[in-house]
């Protein structure tokens, strides 16, 4: 879940249209991406499910004044501050949206169909009550850079000894490719988030790409089971840093706007 998770996307382009910086039909289009279509049930006042838009301006009518985006993990509730039932939803998912203001979350189910190369998507988003409190272990901003930054530095002498970050073409072909996006200007984050969070998120995706590579690639150079075992223990918490960082640049456009009005 460190490309990038269908609640980032919701949570930010919502958050850009809550401000006002963007027009609902906007921001759906954005929330979508590439896929066929997405719906939100369970919304309170509805007893079916309804688009985006509506989902978006019936949130705010009920006192949303921002979105965050959890990504939880088995023994890491990241993002999420229960009740119990909702936090089982969101680490079956693997993500989730947290709404800041109103006591509702939102957690996405995935449907597919069609003939492979020709796969239409569907998600549905499932609204559901959530407890008010403090979102579980999500950094700052500075403090996710930082941390970001130490375990990139204490895990590449481990990584590149035993080979793991991927070689060949297949990796070089998903390098390259995360390249190519780069390079053409892809909105990482929507209108209203600050030039740092952006930089984090970057960051953040650049690593767990990697990471992929590296789990993707079989075991590369760790051919013994201590080898296997260091590769695990060097990658296991480079990833947890890189899931913090998500969530705290998605985020911080909330946690900025909320000092602004103490």
């Amino acid at each position: 879940m460190l490309s990038e998770p269908r609640a980032g996307r919701l949570a930010a382009w919502g958050n850009a249209l809550i401000a006002g910086m963007v027009s609902p039909d906007d921001a759906a289009i954005a929330i979508v991406g590439g896929d066929a279509v997405h719906r939100v049930e369970g919304l309170p006042g509805e007893d079916a499910p309804v688009g985006l838009t509506l989902a978006l301006g019936r949130l705010r009518a009920l006192g949303a004044r921002g979105l965050r985006v959890a990504l939880p993990a088995p023994g890491h509730p990241l993002g999420l501050s229960g009740p119990p039932d909702f936090n089982a939803r969101a680490l079956e998912a693997e993500e989730a949206v947290v709404c800041h203001g109103a006591a509702l979350g939102l957690v996405p189910e995935v449907y597919e169909a069609g003939p492979e190369g020709d796969v239409h998507v569907k998600v549905v988003w499932h609204c559901l009550p959530v407890r008010e409190a403090p979102p579980a272990d999500v950094p700052s901003l500075g403090e996710a850079e930082r941390e970001l930054a130490e375990a990139l530095r204490d895990a590449t002498e481990v990584l590149t000894r035993l080979d793991v970050a991927g070689s060949g073409p297949v990796a070089e072909a998903a390098v390259a490719a995360y390249r190519a996006r780069a390079e053409q200007g892809r909105e990482v984050l929507a209108p209203g988030y600050p030039s740092r969070a952006v930089r984090v998120l970057e960051m953040a995706q650049r690593v767990g790409m990697l990471i992929s590579l590296a789990y993707e690639n079989g075991h590369g150079g760790a051919v013994s089971a201590g080898e296997m075992a260091a590769r695990g223990e060097a990658l296991r918490p480079v990833e947890r840093t890189a899931r913090r960082a998500q969530v705290a640049a998605y985020n911080s456009v909330v946690e900025e706007r909320e000092k602004g009005m103490r």
